[in-house]
């Protein structure tokens, strides 16, 4: 289900991540990384998973540019840049032989649209365990996972928001408002 190199690029992108949102903060590296593990790798499981599961091939990969920007406008105070890399999709599965499966425009907005909804969801769910338990690391998670979802939904390409606004707006719309009101819980 992972290759190393998937494994690889998902640990280095966590990692990256982690010192990110923390701003080399090191005394806060453990919470952060609760909070990248929720927050992004769920996201990115998600693409995979649903890809997976309408039959398609589907692994995560790096983009080292896209971490090294995201490292350097963060150790120098910037905005938190976060494109560490992306599950990418191929309709080409193996069973016996490779044989091509066609992708649905349903399909390929749904896996574009999964990432940043989990995103809204654990956002969601973390919010409700901080209004019942008030501990600051559910709302911390919550606001990372609004903000991922926030700017994976500008519909810039390589974004999911590009793919998903050229899917359906009115989805794009409610999951783009939602993700801004959450920043703000």
């Amino acid at each position: 289900m992972f290759s190393k190199k998937e494994i690889t690029d998902l640990t280095i992108s966590v990692l990256a991540l982690t010192l990110i949102f923390s701003s080399f903060e090191f005394e806060m590296f453990l919470s952060t990384l609760f909070i990248v593990i929720f927050a992004f790798f769920s996201h990115e499981m998600a693409h995979k998973f649903l890809a997976m599961h309408y039959g398609f091939s589907a692994e995560y990969r790096m983009w080292k540019w896209g971490i090294i920007l995201g490292l350097a406008m963060s150790f120098f105070g910037g905005f938190a840049f976060v494109a560490p890399g992306a599950v990418y999709t191929s309709p080409y599965k193996q069973k016996f032989a490779f044989k091509i499966a066609r992708v649905t425009r349903n399909q390929h907005g749904m896996i574009n649209f999964i990432g940043p909804m989990i995103n809204i969801v654990v956002g969601l769910v973390m919010v409700a365990l901080n209004l019942i338990f008030p501990f600051g690391l559910f709302i911390v998670t919550a606001r990372v996972s609004f903000f991922l979802a926030m700017f994976n939904l500008i519909p810039f390409p390589p974004l999911d928001g590009s793919k998903v606004m050229g899917w359906n707006k009115k989805i794009w719309a409610v999951a783009f408002a939602a993700s801004l009101i959450g920043l703000f819980l």
